[in-house]
């Protein structure tokens, strides 16, 4: 895991609220390098405890190889608004159709990259309707729960959020450690002040209800497998949410690509952004525009 992401977008990018039918998400967008057509768009979702910074070092590299780059926060994190008490609200399925209205919303199909707990958010959206999508990438996202040390982090975490206010909280994480070693995957920058607002401008409720997803999600990659998607399977060399053979077997099991980043963990996307970016972006290139169908259960 690492801090070592910024806040601050590449010059072209645009951060704005994207409008939907299902509400607006803040999202930063950034275009192809020089002005170029794109070869694709690409949609980027978080993980837990996440937002979209932490795509951040993604949009150059990957918009000098032609892909346009939408990194969002969902809803109730970060920048997105979302209910601060109402945890049906983020149920899975809810979060899924946040997704497809997203896609419809940027008007185009598009790559799509889901990041640990976005990465599962993503699968949710794809069982739904795969139409909108040209392909997916799993980036430390597995096939199931997180481990049972992850399991423990989450519940202490999920325990504070029930008697602790959200300001209060942050405090004792800082007391803990670094905040991505308490509560699961979190990544983010290094600037303490923006990742305290960052924490703040999440809803606990988005916290409790994702955190006891990540705790009970179940294996659902043979109805994944049947999807008429090309796949990728993406991490770092060592994870502690999910550990590398499991994310190796999903890989199989999906006839996926399998990419594993040397000197990355859990976030490649922030521990090593240009080998991830080119992996990213060679996948891309290989997947036809048009994706080919494949038989139920390949």
């Amino acid at each position: 895991m690492s801090q070592n992401a910024a806040f601050t977008p590449p010059p072209d990018a645009r951060a704005y609220r994207l409008r939907t039918a299902r509400g607006e998400f803040a999202v930063v967008d950034s275009p192809v390098a020089g002005g170029a057509e794109a070869k694709g768009v690409v949609l980027m979702l978080p993980g837990f405890t996440g937002s979209k910074e932490d795509f951040t070092l993604l949009h150059e590299p990957l918009g000098a190889r032609g892909y346009r780059t939408v990194a969002v926060d969902g809803r109730g994190q970060y920048e997105s608004d979302g209910p601060e008490l109402d945890e049906a609200a983020y149920a899975q399925a809810e979060l899924a159709r946040d997704v497809l209205a997203q896609v419809a919303a940027l008007e185009t199909r598009v790559h799509l990259v889901g990041h640990s707990l976005g990465g599962q958010i993503a699968r949710a959206a794809v069982l739904l309707d795969h139409s909108p999508f040209v392909s997916l990438t799993l980036m430390s996202s597995g096939p199931a729960r997180i481990s049972e040390s992850q399991q423990q982090r989450v519940k202490l975490l999920r325990d504070a959020l029930d008697t602790m206010t959200m300001a209060e909280v942050w405090e004792v994480i800082q007391a803990m450690g670094p905040p991505e070693e308490v509560g699961g995957p979190a990544v983010g920058p290094a600037d303490p002040e923006r990742l305290r607002n960052r924490w703040l401008g999440t809803s606990p409720a988005q916290l409790r209800a994702t955190g006891r997803q990540l705790c009970a999600e179940p294996d659902r990659v043979a109805e994944l497998a049947a999807v008429p998607l090309p796949y990728h399977v993406l991490s770092g060399a060592y994870d502690d949410t999910w550990s590398v053979s499991l994310l190796d077997d999903m890989a199989r099991r999906l006839d996926a690509r399998r990419t594993v980043v040397p000197g990355a963990e859990h976030s490649p996307n922030t521990d090593q952004p240009l080998p991830t970016a080119r992996a990213l972006a060679d996948f891309w290139d290989d997947v036809p525009t048009q994706s080919p169908q494949r038989p139920t259960g390949s």
